[in-house]
């Protein structure tokens, strides 16, 4: 089957070009963390220093990250998230507990998190209504871009 010219319109895809850039979620998860000068970012990531100055500028002109001086001479910036930033933040602890299940098993886990109320933190998505927890078997997608059903484009 070949590729459509136009893919399905989908937030995921519109979310990922923003923030699925190698080391852009790595620079969030460390400016979270309140490392947010660019000499913490290089050493705590590893990323190239022209990479990591473009991921910068583009979480910066999305609204993910805000840029601060803190230096006037020599000029330097800290990054802190904004409220979209914050908002990625759950993503980026269920991301690090799949991790920890399924890529290190849980004894073998590289940073902890800790909950206000004490507890190691385990995120579970759940439904902002009634509270369960999602699970696959409960979901249902309801395709609302015109011309397209759950199995790809509507037939023409």
């Amino acid at each position: 089957m070949a590729a459509t010219k136009d893919p399905r319109p989908c937030s995921i895809a519109d979310t990922l070009a923003l923030v699925g850039e190698k080391y852009s979620l790595l620079v969030l998860r460390e400016v979270c963390l309140g490392n947010g000068r660019f000499d913490q970012l290089v050493r705590n990531i590893g990323a190239p220093r022209d990479i990591l100055a473009t991921r910068l500028r583009r979480l910066v002109e999305a609204g993910i990250l805000t840029k601060r001086p803190y230096s006037e001479r020599p000029q330097r910036f800290e990054y802190r998230p904004t409220r979209a930033g914050l908002e990625l933040e759950p993503v980026l602890m269920t991301l690090m507990a799949w991790g920890d299940r399924h890529l290190r098993g849980d004894g073998d886990r590289p940073m902890v998190i800790e909950h206000s109320c004490g507890h190691d933190l385990v995120p579970v998505v759940t439904c902002r209504t009634c509270g369960d927890p999602v699970r696959h078997e409960d979901l249902k997608a309801r395709p609302q871009a015109p011309g397209w059903t759950v199995s790809g484009p509507a037939a023409a």
